[in-house]
């Protein structure tokens, strides 16, 4: 991403079709875009985030009429079930929006009308191939032939054959313009995605059926009520709903669009870089700063399936191993753009290594050592060498590695960082013994378990983004008050002496990171 700056930042997920329950797909996308939510926040920028569920569409029609119900039904019961995925997995949202609701409806036939206005809307009749599963339409050229010669989409769903009348949008007038949108490196990433999207869009791009008449489960054309928007329309849309779209007010469309950053599945990249910019472009609105496509997440090296029978209830892994080992291994593990890869076997090995073993015990054994050898009371201790060049190494990869490589949506890299500031804090310990030192330098154990309190503070202020409750609770116990908690915060040089003024002392720590089980094989968590 660019060079950090204070703007306003909007951050949206895409929203979620919920005619099944979360998976960890679901659950991947919302934590990423969370960590970024609150790495911004951390930055000191006026953040807005966004997610929710996208609840019209054929494939919501056909679902609730397999279950005998409406679809309104259907999408009350099963937006619930995503609203509290992303609370129990502690996702900071600012709107979790329903397409269903009033407003929604109303900022999408606003823009419907501002295409409208600018002539790219137009009455035809449309004959071709249509994915329910995508909610899609395809060219003949782009379908593969499946088993018993049934057509099927690039994604590999089923397509039918449709036929009815339907309102186009001129989507061949912005060729040019789309072109010139996304051979700006920054627009979409990966560069994989970027070039995939270059390439379709220089074979040509045909007008869009953009309304449907086979259903009305959807938002209606404006003066066409027999029609309801084609749901991508729709669904596109809610990243302007959030903001009172077609309203422009200073906490709104004045302050936060263009979007910052779309985060999104590489699934759905043709819709975000290709379509939704051109409906922009047509309403006279300013395209999203970016886009970002990531890869999928794999069980065991295989797409979750029902078929198969691997699909994973995120909430029941949050629920064996805990909310931030879930997020931190999410993040650290998977080279954010591409396709992972997890198993319970690794959540285990790696939030047992590098969180219980390496950071967690860190922090346990260094204020257990303050209660015990210094009665939690911290003070005033001179330098040493050995201490100076622990905390510039902690200085550098909290306040200037990690937020580079959190900032380019660098996960991984910027975890590898922080946790080599984590082992370099544990070297530093076996080093200098401080068990040994009570009785032979008292001092020098006092300067040494205060500068673990220093790096710990500081390790405990950068990875918040990724492990925010289990930071918190580090943050509590060392005094830290909660405004003083930023990345600006790790500047401040005078910290250490105000909180020795305060007369703060260290209580006996709780444990951060108790080692985790493999669950038992019937519990549902794999």
């Amino acid at each position: 991403m660019a060079d950090l700056d204070l703007h306003p930042f909007y951050i949206t997920t895409a929203i979620s079709y919920p005619n099944g329950r979360p998976h960890i797909g679901h659950a991947y996308e919302a934590i990423a875009a969370d960590v970024i939510a609150r790495f911004q926040r951390l930055q000191g920028r006026k953040v807005r985030f966004q997610t929710g569920t996208d609840e019209h569409g054929l494939k919501m029609a056909r679902k609730a009429e397999e279950q005998g119900r409406s679809p309104a039904e259907l999408a009350d019961q099963m937006s619930g079930y995503f609203k509290a995925m992303c609370d129990a997995l502690n996702i900071s949202y600012d709107r979790f929006i329903r397409t269903s609701e009033p407003d929604h409806h109303r900022a999408s036939q606003a823009i419907w009308q501002a295409m409208e206005a600018s002539g790219d809307l137009y009455l035809d009749r449309y004959e071709g191939w249509y994915s329910v599963r995508d909610e899609a339409y395809y060219d003949e050229s782009e379908l593969t032939e499946g088993e018993g010669a049934e057509k099927l989409s690039p994604q590999g769903t089923p397509v039918e054959w449709t036929v009815e009348e339907s309102w186009f949008f001129r989507l061949s007038r912005y060729q040019d313009y789309l072109l010139g949108l996304l051979k700006q490196p920054s627009f979409l990433e990966p560069a994989s995605r970027r070039n995939e999207m270059i390439a379709f869009v220089e074979q040509g791009l045909r007008d869009l059926s953009v309304s449907r008449t086979s259903f009305d489960w959807g938002v209606k054309v404006p003066g066409s009520d027999n029609h309801v928007m084609y749901v991508w329309v729709d669904a596109l849309t809610n990243y302007l709903t959030g903001l009172g779209y077609p309203d422009y007010k200073p906490d709104g469309m004045d302050a936060f669009w263009p979007a910052s950053l779309h985060l999104i599945g590489k699934d759905i990249v043709r819709f975000h870089s290709i379509y939704w910019p051109a409906f922009l472009q047509s309403a006279g609105l300013p395209a999203p700063r970016k886009v970002f496509g990531h890869g999928f997440l794999l069980n065991r090296g295989q797409k979750e399936s029902k078929s198969l029978g691997n699909v994973t209830d995120p909430l029941a892994l949050a629920e064996v191993f805990g909310v931030d080992a879930l997020r931190y291994f999410l993040m650290r593990e998977v080279a954010f753009g591409q396709d992972g890869s997890y198993s319970p076997e690794a959540i285990v090995l790696r939030a047992n290594a590098e969180l219980a073993n390496s950071f967690g015990n860190l922090a346990q054994r260094t204020l257990s050592m303050i209660v015990k050898n210094m009665d939690g009371k911290l003070e005033a201790f001179e330098r040493a060498d050995a201490d100076v060049a622990l905390l510039q190494t902690v200085t550098i990869a909290c306040g200037t590695e990690l937020p580079r490589a959190f900032n380019d949506l660098s996960f991984s890299t910027g975890i590898e960082a922080w946790l080599r500031a984590v082992y370099a804090c544990n070297q530093y310990v076996d080093d200098q013994a401080p068990w040994g030192l009570k009785k032979t330098d008292p001092d020098r154990m006092k300067a040494v378990l205060q500068t673990l309190f220093i790096a710990l503070r500081d390790l405990a202020i950068a990875i918040q983004p990724v492990v925010p409750q289990k930071a918190a609770a580090l943050l509590d116990q060392l005094g830290i008050p909660e405004g003083d908690r930023s990345f600006a915060a790790l500047a401040d040089t005078d910290w250490f002496n105000r909180l020795v003024t305060s007369g703060f002392a260290v209580s006996p720590p709780m444990p951060l990171f108790p080692r985790l089980e493999l669950p038992a094989k019937d519990d549902g968590a794999d």
